[in-house]
C-alpha cells in the first residue's frame, strides 16, 4: 500500500443526491469522502487537507475556469478526476476514480524505477572514478607504506561496491 491510500477522497459537486454517492464511494474505495458543495469549500478542505483523489463536478469547472485553475493549483498530490455529475452515475464515478488511481499507482511504479535507475547509474560512474584515481595513486613512486595501505583498502571497498552494484543475472 503507498503512501497515497489512507488518505481520503474530496468531492465537489452541488449535485442533489451527492452524499449517498460519497457513502458509494467510501464503501467501493475504503477511504473517507470529504464532500464538498461548492468551489470555495473544497478549497478550504484542500487547505487543511491532503488528499488522494480530488473529484470535480464538470458544471462547476464550466461555471467558474478562473475558479477550476484555483482547485487544480491547490490539488497538491490529489488525482484530479473531472466529471458531469448530472450524467454519470455514481458507479462510473467509482469506475473513473479507481482508473486514476490505478494510473497514479502506475505512473508513480515507473517514476521510482527511473529514479533508482538514475542513482544507480551515478554510484555507478562514482564508484568507477574512486577505482581507477585509487589505481593511478598506488602507481605513484613516491608513495608512503601508510598511505598505500589505505589506498589498498579504498580499491578493496570500491572494488566491493561495484560488485554489489551489478545486475544480478
Amino acid at each position: 500500500m503507498d503512501e497515497n491510500s489512507s488518505r481520503g477522497v474530496l468531492m465537489i459537486t452541488a449535485m442533489p443526491g451527492a452524499e449517498n454517492c460519497a457513502a458509494m464511494l467510501t464503501r467501493q474505495l475504503g477511504r473517507d469522502i470529504t464532500l464538498s458543495a461548492n468551489r470555495r469549500m473544497g478549497l478550504a478542505a484542500l487547505r487543511r487537507s491532503e488528499f488522494s483523489v480530488l473529484i470535480v463536478d464538470s458544471a462547476l469547472m464550466a461555471d467558474d475556469p478562473a475558479g477550476a485553475d484555483l482547485l487544480w493549483q491547490h490539488a497538491g498530490l490529489a488525482v484530479p478526476v473531472e466529471i458531469n455529475f448530472g450524467i454519470s452515475g455514481c458507479a462510473r464515478v467509482v469506475r473513473e476514480v479507481k482508473s486514476a488511481l490505478a494510473r497514479r499507482a502506475q505512473e508513480s511504479s515507473l517514476a521510482r524505477r527511473a529514479a533508482a535507475l538514475s542513482i544507480e547509474s551515478e554510484l555507478k560512474s562514482t564508484v568507477t572514478g574512486l577505482l581507477l584515481q585509487s589505481e593511478l595513486a598506488l602507481k605513484e613512486p613516491s608513495l608512503s607504506p601508510q598511505l598505500e595501505s589505505k589506498l589498498k583498502h579504498l580499491v578493496e571497498l570500491a572494488g566491493d561496491l561495484r560488485h554489489r552494484l551489478r545486475p544480478v543475472a
